[in-house]
């Protein structure tokens, strides 16, 4: 594999990128990491958190998985990846918000509609049974022969809703959540748009984030 061109991107980040952000990055050096903000979004190479919403290094702690899921609290399992992030930064961290963020033309998403028998690809038909609430949801409300780009866009926003369900059973997390400490969001992007729905509650409706922005 030719090199060149990442070295070329990382001399380009030194130079501008980097010398931008020089002091945050010293200070972060320095003092440590102290990010708000956890963002658990899909391992999609056109979904990149700092770009979407345009954050500062040291803002966002990030962790991406395979469909932006969340396995429920199970400390039983021997490895964890995903789990051992949202304990660290709800425990050590101590953020103050937790987005979970879906996004169109999810893979993982796809994949739910289809039969994964390649025995290499063991784990990965372990990990899209996550997947399987949100895509029994979105049949039963569109039916087996609805729109199959409909279906997939509701069961990616119902995957979302079921993510943060799952989030909810970290003890820690519900704690926090009661006692008003902590905030938890769902979030949808459009990679055709580069819009971002958020999920609300009380309307059981994803809203434009963009609505939340004051207008002159």
């Amino acid at each position: 594999m030719d090199l060149r061109k990442f070295a070329e991107g990382n001399e380009l980040f030194k130079k501008v990128h980097f010398k931008k952000n020089e002091e945050s990055f010293l200070e972060l050096a320095q003092n440590g990491q102290s990010p708000r903000t956890l963002f658990i979004g899909c391992s999609d190479s056109r979904v990149i958190p700092d770009l979407i919403v345009q954050s500062r290094p040291g803002d966002l702690f990030v962790i991406r998985n395979v469909g932006n899921f969340v396995p429920p609290f199970s400390p039983d399992e021997d490895y964890h990846a995903t789990a051992t992030g949202i304990e660290y930064a709800v425990s050590v961290l101590n953020v103050s918000e937790i987005i979970i963020c879906g996004h169109s033309h999810c893979g993982a998403i796809n994949h739910l509609f289809k039969s994964v028998e390649n025995p290499s690809l063991v784990h990965t038909k372990k990990w899209l049974s996550l997947g399987e609430k949100a895509k029994s949801m979105a049949l039963l409300s569109l039916g087996v022969n609805g729109n199959k780009e409909e279906l997939l866009r509701v069961t990616e926003k119902l995957s979302v809703i079921t993510q943060l369900e799952n989030l909810l059973t970290y003890p820690e997390v519900q704690r926090r959540v009661d006692e008003e400490d902590l905030h938890i969001y769902g979030w949808y992007y459009d990679i055709e748009t580069g819009s971002i729905d958020y999920y609300d509650p009380d309307t059981y409706q994803f809203i434009p984030l963009n609505s939340l922005v004051k207008k002159n």
